[in-house]
């Protein structure tokens, strides 16, 4: 059952960052395949069960557009296409932040007040994460994110579309830390049930790693 629209009336779009460079990876992590299907193509079959539209970000030049048709070809079945929209428009060198605006001023356009924002290289993601971050949102919080033990995760949040223009001013001076956004937003932070979820592979021994510990 999909849950884009809230009891309060706001609906809530997705924003998957895909356009980074894949450097440690050494191959584009939007088409690594997980289960038997692309990272990608599993990351936005997850959050489309809860939001509407699902936007992916990654600019014209990024290996994961450049591999659509591929990762189209091997999604598995049961991705809504008409929710899956590309934002190809981000700023050239502005990160993940830069992808962030792009995101948001996208969804606002297409009328979503909030945006749950996530990362291609999170395999383990569960439409459950979504849930818990949503009921901590407040009337005065700008994001909620999710934390661990560790850290905070920035790209796992549930962002306001209207502080895009706060995140844009940010990226105009220089700043292109997802750190800086939540640092310039009233910020909440929720420890979630499942850290699992909140798992991201950056290098080849990551996601070896991460393959033998959910099949062991």
């Amino acid at each position: 059952m999909t849950h884009d629209t809230g009891s309060d009336g706001s609906k809530l779009a997705a924003i998957v960052l895909a356009g980074g460079r894949s450097r440690r990876m050494g191959s584009d992590k939007a088409a690594l395949d997980w289960d038997g299907e692309p990272m990608l193509a599993r990351v936005v079959r997850v959050v489309a069960q809860r939001c509407d539209p699902v936007l992916v970000v990654a600019g014209e030049t990024s290996a994961a557009f450049r591999g659509i048709d591929d990762i189209r070809d091997r999604a598995a079945p049961g991705i809504d296409r008409s929710k899956v929209h590309w934002v190809t428009d981000e700023q050239e060198g502005a990160g993940p932040l830069g992808g962030l605006v792009a995101g948001l001023a996208k969804a606002a356009a297409d009328g979503a007040d909030l945006a749950f924002v996530c990362a291609t290289d999170m395999p383990l993601i569960a439409p459950e994460l979504i849930d818990e971050l949503r009921l901590g949102l407040t009337d005065s919080a700008q994001a909620v994110i999710a934390r661990d033990a560790q850290r905070d995760h920035p790209m796992a949040g549930i962002y306001r579309t209207d502080a895009g223009p706060v995140i844009a001013d940010l990226v105009a001076g220089g700043e292109r830390r997802m750190l800086g956004a939540i640092e310039a937003l009233n910020t909440y932070r929720v420890g979630v049930s499942d850290a699992d979820w909140l798992v991201n592979v950056n290098a080849p021994e990551d996601l070896h790693r991460l393959r033998v510990t959910t099949t062991g």
